[in-house]
Formats: C-alpha cells, sequence, structure tokens
C-alpha cells in the first residue's frame, strides 16, 4: 500500500481522522448502505475459532475454507498495510415486495429460494459502491492503500462487522443489528489509514434458542457453532455431490438456501424493507410452482438466472435441489409426471436424486 503527503499528514492528526471518519459514514449513507463502521484488525480469538471449527470438518467439501491459511484472520496478511476495516450493511429483506416466506415455506407445492437470492447477485452491487466510496475517500485525502471485498476473499466478515459495531454474532453464526436484525449483505474496504474505531456489538441473544430450534436439519450443532455438513444453505449451494439420504425429507421445498433461523428470530421483527430494488424479486422466484422450475432445460435456466447469485449452482444442481423438493411433495400425477421426464437425464447425480424421488412417490421410473 502507499500513500503521498497529504495521506501521511492525515495520519499523524487525529481530530482530522475522525473527520474522515464522520464523513465515510454520511458518505456510505449517501452511496444506499444502511450502516457503517470502523474496526480494528485483531481477530486472534476469532481466528482460534476458526481453526478449531475446520480442525472438527465443520465446513464440509468447502475446502476453500482452510486452503488461505491466516490470511482470513488476518487483513495484514491478506492486504500488506492494513491498519483499519471499513464494514458496511445493505439491508435486503424485501418485505411486503415478495411472498410471505412462511406461507410459501407451508406449501409444498411451492419451491423456497432464500430471501438474499431473488433478485440481483449482491456481489458486484456492493464492491461497486464501496469502490465509489473509496473514490470519495481518495479525492478528500489523496491516494491511499485499500482494497474493496464484499464476500469475494477470505474475509471475516462478521468478525469484523461485529468490532465495527454493525451488531453481535448470533446463535446462529449470522450477524444481527438490534434496530435492523439480520436480513443485510455486507461489504470491506480494508484501507491502511488508522481511522478511530467503533465499539463493538454486544451480544443480546441472551437464553434466545428460537434459532436453533427452527433449523429443520439441527446444524445449530450448540449455541454459536454451525456444522455446515448439515445445513440447508450449504447442501443446496455449496456442496457439490449427492445430497445425504437422511437430510433429503428435511430439506423439505427448500431449493435454494435456508432462511429458517432467520425467520425464527425475535430481532428481525425491526427488519427494514430493503430500499435497493435490485434485490427485489425477479421472475417469480419468491413463490414459484416446483413442477414449473423442474421443466426449465439449461438455456431457460441461464436466462432466468442471469445476474442472480442461483446461476453459479449451475442447471445439475438446480434439477438435484428440485428434485429433492418434489419427492417431498405431495403425491399427484403431474409430479410424477415431471420426474418421470428427468429419469433418465445424462447427468448421474441428477438420476440419482429423481430415483428416490420417485421412490417416495411409490412411482417406477
Amino acid at each position: 500500500m502507499g500513500s503521498d503527503a497529504a495521506a501521511k499528514d492525515l495520519r499523524r492528526d487525529p481530530a482530522a481522522l475522525a473527520r474522515l471518519a464522520s464523513d465515510i459514514r454520511r458518505w456510505a449513507r449517501e452511496l444506499g448502505f444502511a450502516r457503517v463502521g470502523i474496526a480494528g484488525v485483531d481477530l486472534a480469538e476469532d481466528e482460534r475459532r476458526l481453526l478449531e471449527w475446520l480442525a472438527e470438518g465443520r465446513h464440509g467439501e468447502m475446502e476453500w475454507m482452510a486452503r488461505h491459511g491466516t490470511r482470513r484472520s488476518r487483513p495484514a496478511e491478506l492486504v500488506p498495510g492494513t491498519v483499519r476495516v471499513i464494514s458496511a450493511a445493505m439491508d435486503y429483506w424485501p418485505g411486503p415486495h415478495a411472498a410471505d416466506a412462511r406461507h410459501v415455506l407451508a406449501d409444498p407445492r411451492l419451491g423456497y429460494v432464500s430471501r438474499y437470492a431473488l433478485g440481483r447477485d449482491y456481489h458486484k452491487l456492493v464492491r461497486r459502491r464501496l469502490q465509489r466510496l473509496a473514490e470519495r475517500i481518495a479525492a478528500a485525502v489523496g491516494p491511499f492503500g485499500h482494497r474493496v471485498f464484499s464476500d469475494s476473499a477470505p474475509v471475516l466478515e462478521k468478525p469484523l462487522a461485529r468490532d465495527a459495531g454493525l451488531g453481535w454474532i448470533g446463535r446462529h453464526t449470522n450477524l444481527v443489528h438490534p434496530r435492523a436484525g439480520s436480513w443485510f449483505f455486507l461489504g470491506e474496504l480494508y484501507v491502511d489509514l488508522p481511522l478511530p474505531v467503533d465499539a463493538p456489538g454486544r451480544d443480546h441473544c441472551g437464553t434466545c434458542s428460537a434459532c436453533m430450534d427452527a433449523c429443520p436439519t439441527g446444524a445449530i450443532v450448540a449455541p454459536y457453532r454451525l456444522d455446515a455438513r448439515r445445513c440447508i444453505s450449504y447442501l443446496t449451494i455449496e456442496h457439490p455431490g449427492p445430497i445425504p439420504e437422511p437430510l433429503r425429507p428435511l430439506l423439505g421445498n427448500r431449493i435454494y438456501g435456508c432462511d429458517d433461523c432467520q425467520l425464527a428470530c425475535p430481532w428481525n421483527r425491526f427488519a427494514p424493507v430493503t430500499s435497493e430494488p435490485g434485490f427485489l424479486p425477479r421472475h417469480g422466484l419468491d413463490a414459484p410452482r416446483l413442477v414449473e422450475l423442474f421443466a426449465w432445460d439449461e438455456a431457460t435456466f441461464l436466462e432466468r438466472t442471469a445476474g442472480s447469485p442461483i446461476r453459479r449452482i449451475g442447471h445439475e444442481r438446480w434439477l438435484r435441489n428440485l428434485a429433492v423438493a418434489l419427492g417431498n411433495a405431495p403425491t399427484t400425477p403431474e409430479v410424477v409426471g415431471a420426474l418421470r421426464a428427468r429419469a433418465g437425464h445424462p447427468s448421474a447425480l441428477v438420476r440419482e436424486h429423481v430415483a428416490w424421488a420417485l421412490a417416495r412417490h411409490g412411482a417406477a421410473p
């Protein structure tokens, strides 16, 4: 990271740094971020917990979680020169603009898509906004060292956001804000400016276990401990192979991700509706009929998921997930017919899940 003389002078002026921090918060709000804070880079305790979690194998097949070593928990190893992290949150809860999440989950003829994935992919949008924030900072202080992230590199996003005062890490391991719940995206701006840091968020979970009780697969194995291998979000998005048979009935109609722990969290009664039009539902994915989605060929899948985070799982996993949901749906001629139409699919992964689903309905391929 390099800087010019103006930025070097700034580093020696606490009052100027405090004014800059205030300006950064204002600029971030103008760019559409709901909340922003500033954190230091000491994540030693979080690193210990991460290494323990990895050693227990709870990351499943997400081998990239271990690949980057301590760069995930030591920001200055990932981006040399980093001394502060600006953490920003952008709300995505669709509120009345989407079908009621609980009603969709209660109707096994429909497919449930995690509310974060109903609209456009947040990664690029959040990064672009953070890059514009970086440009505003540079315009004010001159060139400075920085790098922008949004779930796009080995970054401990939630601990950094906690340390920046954006909430606390709840028992379900999601970040929770006392006035905004947990329906928000995070992004980070690593900087070499010694800005004043915010007070970290305080835990307000108390004795509440609503998220743990609500998890369909028991993936929250202890308070603040998630076993990804049982998590529906992992199974339907990150997991590349067959979904373990004992867990398939527990997926219900969840075809991409899972929100049950967030839906159960009492703090989410305070969640604001997103002000970002790009995060609102597209293509009716807030309450889609399973048989209609299962009929999509690959070209249709690619067309309907353009610009969506769903596209990253590919058509094969999409069909795998839908086959499981159809196996859990009521037995009707329409459901059985849809499954039989895919019984000879070229993918062994799809064929296996279709055969399982047909057997659930007592039907032959």
